[in-house]
């Protein structure tokens, strides 16, 4: 292994470790800006660890810690504080195991093109550079003809991004505006959070077109599009006889690239 890239990988592996106490004392302490700080620190460290593949594969692993998942009985839920900081930590233990088996890796370019900054209005910068690895992944997976993971992967970036809005509407004691659900008015920030964390993904488009947070475009999206949290399994797999065409695959990314341009007050 080249000294400079070994160099990379051991401060890179130290980095890891130290992430990996921090996020044991924050789960025992339960503080919500120690946890952000956090958790901005993990997707720093994962998206700059050495090596593109090992980068790739710990990226989506961290992403997937944000989403929802499918409990049993088909009850889509959110995954609570606690439940994420164990799943990052599962992921940085992940990354710690694999570099440390590293015998090879292709040293990063150092005249490489900066990354794309898409994803700037996104309110949660923790989540940033999350939704820039998950947007790739969705672009690759579309051009491989894997049209279900493309499509699940584009519903996902949508939701994070409209949940991001609605959570910033929420909050912000300007706001003159009462983001509803489908049963009634929403009258106080916690109240507010709790319902937004049970409702659909047509339930929170909806709620972001009435908060004219989004605009239309949303009404291009194909049923089964709107139906992805159902496509997959407790493990984030397609679930076995799904099937996704890759117009509705592609539609789905052109959606989530209407929904970036209504989100995004720069464009």
């Amino acid at each position: 292994m080249d000294e400079n890239l070994r160099h990379q990988r051991d401060t890179s592996l130290g980095q890891l470790e130290v992430l990996i106490q921090r996020g044991r004392q924050i789960k025992n302490a339960r503080s919500a800006d120690a946890t952000r700080a956090w958790q901005q620190d993990c997707a720093a460290a994962i998206n700059q660890l050495p090596g593109g593949s090992k980068a790739h594969w710990l990226a989506r692993a961290y992403s997937g810690a944000f989403l929802v998942r499918a409990a049993d009985g088909g009850v889509v839920v959110e995954a609570d504080s606690t439940e994420i900081v164990d799943r990052i930590l599962d992921v940085l233990a992940q990354g710690a195991k694999s570099l440390s088996r590293m015998d090879e890796v292709e040293a990063a370019s150092t005249g490489a093109v900066p990354r794309p900054r898409r994803f700037d209005f996104v309110r949660d910068a923790a989540l940033r550079p999350v939704l820039e690895q998950v947007f790739d992944d969705s672009r690759d997976a579309l051009e491989r003809g894997q049209y279900g993971q493309a499509l699940i992967l584009s519903c996902g970036v949508i939701e994070a991004i409209i949940t991001d809005a609605l959570q910033s509407e929420v909050n912000n004691p300007r706001s003159e505006s009462a983001i509803r659900s489908p049963q009634s008015a929403i009258r106080s920030p916690q109240s507010a959070m709790t319902r937004l964390a049970g409702w659909s993904f047509d339930a929170r488009i909806a709620a972001a077109e009435r908060e004219r947070l989004i605009r239309g475009g949303c009404a291009r999206l194909p049923p089964v599009a709107r139906a992805y949290r159902d496509l997959t399994d407790a493990d984030g797999q397609l679930r076995p006889g799904v099937s996704v065409s890759e117009r509705d695959a592609r539609v789905a990314g052109q959606v989530l690239r209407v929904v970036m341009r209504d989100l995004d007050p720069s464009r």
